[in-house]
């Protein structure tokens, strides 16, 4: 071990198998204030390189097993030692050895016998456009992680304004309990379960709670009937959809566009016989076509005024095999297929969350 302390000098790795090569290159960088660290041959100098991380490397061509060539094309192949810069350290003065040490990915070479001067400022320059390289690197890094706070601050105040727009529905509609928090749930395994993209199972968990927002305009003596709806009255209750995506679609954050388009198409059915617009097929957006099928079964295992609540079985049943008012070609049959998969996740899902 030397006496200069890395932390506080620029560290120069020396690769030769000539030990009074390695010699001369010490003492002329320790006179000019670096440390050192030294090699005898490639493969040794691709461990101390990854492991060490040294601002700068001196590296011999003419070497055994492994030539100098092959060695800087290694290390300009690793990720973690690609940014070290190089400086080829040759007896041979051809101009084609030279430029293959360039094509290799080396910086800069030196010809043997070495010139002081010579080296003193091809390895100050190198050292001074790596210290600006890892500044650039760092002040980017703090940058990217200045994004990511703003971003998760964000995206914070975008789950903030969802639930209290959430809470607001609940208190209409007392009678939903945990539904919406089971919902987000529900959803996230499907998207997960179908191998959709990554982002759209966060945006999903946080969108589907606001399917029913529309209900803050429907009026108590409907939406809070004991009884079954007339005709009118159900007229009024279904234009939630349409009320939940008109109050949402003013928002610009993916998780209230996300969220508009839940709420105005998850009463919409595959076979096209729901609403509020009939549509069918894949014309309903993927979301809403996921969140349908969660709002049945939480509608179906949880108690209403007009129907007391069924077991986690019989609602995989009707859902699966229909019993006149819920048909399986309601659904997608992509998302049917994943509902049936994870159904297991559902029933641990709405115990784990269950009204209280």
């Amino acid at each position: 071990m030397n006496a200069f302390d890395p932390r506080k000098l620029a560290v120069v790795l020396v690769v030769d198998d000539e030990e009074r090569n390695v010699k001369l290159l010490e003492t002329l960088l320790h006179a000019d204030g670096h440390a050192t660290l030294a090699a005898r041959n490639g493969n040794e100098a691709l461990a101390i390189a990854a492991a060490e991380k040294p601002d700068l490397i001196l590296l011999d061509v003419m070497m055994p097993d492994m030539d100098g060539f092959e060695t800087v094309e290694r290390l300009k192949a690793d990720p973690g030692t690609r940014q070290v810069p190089v400086i080829m350290v040759t007896a041979l003065d051809d101009r084609e050895s030279k430029l293959r040490a360039l094509e290799a990915g080396a910086e800069e070479f030196l010809s043997k016998p070495i010139d002081r001067a010579d080296l003193t400022v091809r390895v100050r320059n190198l050292l001074r456009l790596k210290e600006y390289g890892d500044l650039l690197a760092n002040h980017n890094l703090l940058l990217e992680q200045e994004v990511r706070e703003r971003t998760a601050q964000l995206e914070e105040a975008y789950r903030d304004t969802v639930f209290t727009l959430v809470r607001a529905a609940e208190h209409k509609d007392e009678e939903t309990g945990h539904h919406v928090r089971r919902i987000s749930h529900y959803c996230r395994v499907l998207a997960e379960a179908m191998d959709l993209p990554v982002e759209l199972h966060d945006a999903i968990y946080n969108a589907s709670p606001m399917h029913d927002i529309g209900k803050i305009g429907i009026p108590d003596h409907v939406l809070l009937k004991p009884g079954g709806f007339t005709p009118e009255e159900w007229g009024i209750m279904k234009t939630h959809c349409t009320l939940g995506a008109s109050i949402l679609a003013s928002g610009t954050s993916p998780y209230t566009r996300m969220g508009a388009e839940i709420a105005l198409n998850h009463h919409e059915r595959w076979d096209g016989g729901g609403y509020p617009n009939g549509i069918c097929g894949e014309a309903i957006p993927l979301a809403a076509r996921i969140m349908q099928i969660c709002d049945v079964y939480d509608a179906l295992r949880s108690r209403r005024p007009y129907k007391p609540p069924f077991a986690h079985e019989r609602c995989v049943e009707i859902i699966t095999q229909g019993d006149g008012r819920t048909q399986p070609g309601h659904f997608d049959p992509a998302v049917l297929t994943s509902f049936t998969a994870q159904a297991d996740r559902f029933a641990a899902i709405y115990d784990q969350h269950a009204d209280g």
